[in-house]
């Protein structure tokens, strides 16, 4: 899709969506099937994150009411990873929050934590720890984990208004550091900050060139205390546009829903598979309750799509089982 393709899939009326709708979930099956898969996080340490990211309740720039805590003990980390296969989850990730781990202990803390999930439990590890260098990155990787997750979160040309503590630049490097140490590299954004569409396409292209494996989508939950609370949320059919466009943009690579989705689709959430998501984060957020396993579970059963889990070393075009058809 090129910019103009955007423009007018933005300004569909209603009742021409649902064709383009058609279309995309066509395009889903043919390169995932009725393959969908869930993910679940950790808040693994949470709260005083030294960066003003405008939309986060942990930063400590916000007057919010978010918990603050170290990282959590190994031992819970194993357990909640546990917890999570058990719920049908493909992947596991441990999210921290700060600009990035710096300390050799938590380092170590971290390294050690991902080998015993990886032992322990029959799910993908992933990690999303802020700002990182190689180094780190290629222990992580030896260590066992999967995936390493670092958001774009918007445009470079938006990305100012948003956060001022670090820049763009930094978080593309360390998205082309987890890929230069051989991790699979998840990065998306947020949409409904404030952004314009042409910032929206921008973001995509720079996705592009990064050549990222999987594409988390975010709306907006503006939380008290933070920058951006005063904003409303984006309105239901803008964001199925949104998973429609990145589809589109992305045939081949996994679009995840993650945070805001039950806020900003209401019920409309399930029409999140006709417009090409293939995946869902389910459970918890960070500081926000999210969507019980069960329920997203339940929905997909409903829909006749598949729940799969991924098996660590199995070598399929899927890399899944299939858990329930």
């Amino acid at each position: 899709m090129n910019y103009s393709d955007w423009e007018e899939l933005f300004s569909l009326s209603a009742a021409a969506l649902w064709p383009r709708l058609g279309e995309a979930s066509l395009l889903r099956e043919r390169h995932f099937g009725r393959r969908v898969s869930l993910c679940v996080i950790i808040n693994a340490k949470s709260g005083m994150c030294s960066e003003d990211c405008a939309f986060c309740s942990q930063s400590a720039k916000a007057s919010s009411q978010a918990p603050q805590y170290p990282l959590l003990p190994q031992a819970e980390l194993v357990a909640a990873a546990r917890q999570a296969a058990a719920a049908g989850a493909s992947r596991f990730s441990l999210v921290t929050a700060g600009r990035g781990i710096r300390s050799p202990r938590e380092q170590t803390a971290i390294l050690s934590a991902v080998a015993a999930i990886k032992e322990a439990v029959p799910i993908r590890v992933c990690a999303s720890l802020g700002i990182a260098d190689r180094g780190f990155l290629t222990e992580l990787k030896a260590a066992g984990l999967y995936r390493f997750h670092h958001n774009l979160e918007t445009a470079a040309s938006f990305f100012p208004r948003i956060c001022t503590t670090h820049s763009f630049a930094e978080r593309v490097a360390t998205i082309e550091h987890a890929r230069e140490a051989g991790l699979s590299v998840c990065a998306g954004g947020i949409f409904g900050l404030g952004e314009t569409l042409p910032q929206r396409w921008e973001m995509a292209q720079t996705l592009k060139t990064l050549a990222v494996d999987a594409i988390p989508l975010n709306f907006l939950h503006p939380l008290a205390g933070t920058p951006l609370a005063h904003l409303p949320l984006l309105d239901p059919l803008t964001a199925l546009k949104i998973v429609l466009a990145f589809r589109l943009t992305f045939p081949e690579r996994s679009v995840i829903i993650c945070g805001g989705r039950q806020v900003t689709l209401r019920s409309l959430s399930p029409l999140l598979f006709a417009a090409g998501a293939d995946a869902l984060m389910t459970g918890d957020y960070l500081t926000t309750r999210g969507r019980l396993p069960d329920d997203d579970r339940q929905m997909l059963a409903d829909l006749g799509l598949e729940l799969v889990q991924a098996l660590p070393g199995r070598k399929s075009r899927s890399d899944a089982e299939f858990l329930f058809k």
